[in-house]
């Protein structure tokens, strides 16, 4: 496995699918992965990451960012109310916008600041109780909320169950965007990201199948 294979394996996903080849974006994700395994996927031309904490983020990127400027960063992870303003410095893209709280934390910063990263409204498709995301019954009166406040939604963004059938998810996040009129899926990892394709996923998130396992302290 690596960058190049990953790459190949969504371009004919994308042909399967019947649809236009580059109307996927990979995310790699980076979290808790070794310098030195970022950096060659940075060398191979890769400049799509994903994060799941801002604190790492923070330590990681700014060097990384100094020698490949045009790199984008997603914060994929959930994301404090307090830690709101260092994220949308940071980060290009934030795909864990799930409470009205943070909604409007968001809303606030960007009318201050002029500038808002592009946003994901995370959909807890299974209905779990220990996993974050806004309710499939209350993601219209959500959307519709960050619609008022101006905050610019370009998608949904789900993980589904480990134990359930990922397609399931993946239609329903498809059903709610296209009802929303939101062209963003969110969905899709190193398991099931050519199924995500399948189902329209514009955005997968793909990790230790390029990076290799995690390690972790």
């Amino acid at each position: 496995m690596g960058l190049s294979d990953i790459t190949t394996r969504i371009r004919k996903a994308e042909e399967a699918a019947g649809r236009s080849a580059g109307s996927v974006e990979l995310i790699a994700i980076s979290k808790v992965q070794p310098n030195a395994r970022v950096e060659a996927v940075l060398e191979e031309g890769h400049r799509v990451f994903g994060e799941n904490k801002v604190q790492e983020a923070e330590g990681k990127w700014p060097d990384f960012q100094a020698r490949f400027p045009e790199t984008r960063l997603h914060l994929v992870g959930p994301l404090q109310s307090n830690k709101t303003r260092r994220a949308m410095e940071l980060f290009d893209a934030i795909h864990s916008v799930d409470r009205p709280k943070l909604a409007r934390s968001i809303a606030r910063i960007a009318e201050e600041t002029g500038q808002c990263p592009d946003l994901f409204v995370q959909v807890n498709t299974g209905e779990e109780e220990q996993k974050a995301g806004i309710a499939p019954a209350d993601v219209d009166g959500f959307l519709a909320e960050c619609r008022e406040m101006q905050l610019p939604v370009k998608g949904l963004m789900c993980i589904p169950p480990v134990e359930e059938t990922p397609s399931l998810h993946f239609a329903l996040l498809a059903k709610l965007a296209e009802r929303n009129g939101l062209s963003g899926l969110s969905m899709g990892m190193s398991g099931d990201f050519e199924e995500a394709i399948s189902f329209g996923a514009t955005h997968v998130r793909v990790g230790s199948a390029i990076f290799g396992e995690r390690v972790y302290d």
